[in-house]
């Protein structure tokens, strides 16, 4: 018995100075001879008391206490391997309806296609665990983000270096680019590693003072059918109160690196500005432009500058010569869609089938809240391209008077109407042909609009407004349609895709296709069945 005792009192000092030159090691970092000394010797004594106590440890094994001690061994050794892996070799299941723990797929897409290098430095503390994971799984997604993370209270030097003063500073370095962030949700994240990717911000000009939707308001209405709201098909009035916000398009585009502003033409210093847009949006005006405010617009396009009109059904904006220029005439008709149109409203034409273009690329279904067609004109002007992007279906047709809710075929738009078109113009060349597809002659003014065309130029034209604002911009496809479009007219193909998450809560859209089906099948097929089971039963008990 003493000398099981003093064989278990050696094991246990051996063990002990192994542990003990173990902590020492981690804590000075590096070797040291006399430490070494210290895990010789704890090394020595636990093999002097195991070898001693071999005997007693063998029996120890061969009873049920042994089976035990394996088998508990075994569970640890096996969590151990399962954490050591977790660490090396990380997956993640988020069960949460709106993916709140994962990155987005506009996020995503947008990281995959980064072209320049971007370093990020992350000062942050234990309590940002969840920021930390946000920035591992960006870097995780490309090779061209990079992220290195500390902690300003056990790293002062390399805080105090980067000038950073608090945890939850980020910086970001592209080139010679330098950007310090604070803010660090996934959209201010996303938005700050596109900024400095891109180096340089284009900006956005929304046309102001003809009462169009303001990208400064978060105004926006409820449109419950029937007497809850107010609509914006067949018969609606416009009013000053009920002018619509495009706050949440604003601030998507913001998040996509566009500078938005507002721009007045009446202001001479406004025009002078109007050369430094990128992109100048109409975004539904219900008063005519004044004809030097046309102009300005005209010249801007001519000399390579593009545009995005969003017109609205019945409306004389003043836009409409400078739309026939590029071939496209805004009819003066709404579209009555009674086969595929947004939840009970026919006059809200609901599309899923878009015509092969780099904007509806993966778009989901769209709808317009009164939509005015569009028609190509009579004769293809010189240098343009025009396509239709979106068209109603086959069943719908282009109501030309708004006081009237009959169809007259005799008088009405036939199917199917375009609701959407993209128009591309260039300068004219001498080798260009005088004549139209038909072999006439084009006009001498058409040819005269043609030859005062210095710069290519891209525009986009939709005949409804009501689709970006804020009460629709985030419901199925249309805020992608409107960033896609914005991306493409501003040459920024490779931002297609992509559309900051939405925090809206979730609600349930159905097409009149998709509210009949369900009805059906709620309300007539799944009782039908149950009452012919049932009778089934009953006749076979009979």
């Amino acid at each position: 018995m003493n000398n099981f005792f003093r064989s278990g009192l050696i094991l246990l000092a051996g063990v002990g100075l192994l542990l003990a030159s173990a902590a020492i090691h981690a804590v000075l970092l590096e070797g040291r001879a006399w430490n070494t000394l210290i895990a010789v010797a704890g090394l020595v004594l636990a093999a002097w008391g195991g070898f001693s106590l071999r005997a007693d440890l063998a029996a120890l094994f061969r009873q049920r206490r042994g089976e035990i001690m394996l088998v508990s061994a075994g569970i640890v050794g096996v969590l151990v391997a399962i954490g050591y892996l977790s660490l090396h070799f990380t997956a993640r299941i988020d069960m949460t309806e709106t993916g709140e723990h994962s990155l987005s797929e506009q996020t995503v897409a947008m990281l995959k296609r980064l072209d320049t290098p971007v370093h990020v430095t992350f000062f942050h503390d234990p309590t940002m665990r969840e920021t930390v994971e946000r920035y591992e799984l960006m870097a995780g997604q490309t090779d061209k983000l990079k992220v290195e993370f500390f902690d300003p209270v056990l790293n002062p030097a390399v805080a105090r270096m980067r000038g950073v003063l608090y945890a939850g500073t980020s910086l970001l370095e592209s080139g010679e680019r330098k950007l310090t962030l604070s803010d660090q949700t996934e959209t201010e994240i996303a938005n700050a590693i596109m900024r400095i990717s891109q180096g340089v911000s284009q900006k956005i000009c929304f046309l102001d003072g003809h009462r169009e939707g303001d990208p400064f308001s978060l105004e926006a209405h409820d449109h419950m059918e029937g007497s809850a709201g107010h609509s914006h098909g067949l018969g609606a009035e416009y009013t000053t109160h009920q002018q619509h916000g495009m706050a949440k398009a604003r601030i998507a585009l913001e998040t996509l690196n566009y500078t938005v502003e507002k721009l007045a033409l009446t202001q001479s210093s406004a025009v002078a500005a109007l050369k430094t847009c990128s992109l100048l949006i109409a975004a539904g005006s219900k008063q005519p432009y004044l004809p030097q405010e046309t102009e300005a617009i005209r010249k801007f396009l001519r000399e390579g500058g593009s545009g995005f009109f969003l017109l609205d059904p019945f409306v004389k904006t003043g836009l409409e010569p400078v739309l026939m220029e590029y071939g496209i005439v805004a009819d003066e008709s709404i579209i009555i869609d009674e086969s595929s149109h947004f939840w009970a409203d026919p006059s809200a034409p609901a599309v899923t089938d878009y015509n092969y273009h780099p904007i509806a690329q993966d778009l989901p279904l769209t709808f317009f809240p009164g939509a005015r067609s569009l028609s190509p004109t009579s004769a293809q002007v010189p240098g343009t391209t025009v396509i239709p992007l979106i068209n109603s279906s086959k069943q719908s047709y282009g109501q030309t008077d708004p006081k009237r809710a009959q169809r007259d075929k005799t008088r009405d738009l036939q199917p199917p109407l375009t609701i959407m078109a993209i128009a591309g113009r260039r300068p004219i060349t001498e080798k260009d042909d005088v004549y139209d597809a038909g072999k006439k002659k084009v006009p001498p003014a058409v040819m005269e609009i043609a030859r005062a065309v210095t710069g290519r130029s891209r525009i986009g034209v939709i005949g409804d407004a009501d689709f970006a604002t804020n009460s629709f911009f985030n419901i199925m496809g249309n805020g992608r349609l409107f960033l896609n479009t914005v991306n493409y007219l501003a040459s920024k193909e490779n931002l297609i895709g992509l559309q900051p998450k939405s925090r809206d809560v979730p609600r349930v859209n159905l097409t009149n296709r998709q509210m009949k089906g369900t009805f059906f099948i709620a309300v007539v097929l799944i009782p039908a069945l149950l009452a012919a089971l049932g009778f089934a039963v009953w006749w076979k008990q009979r």
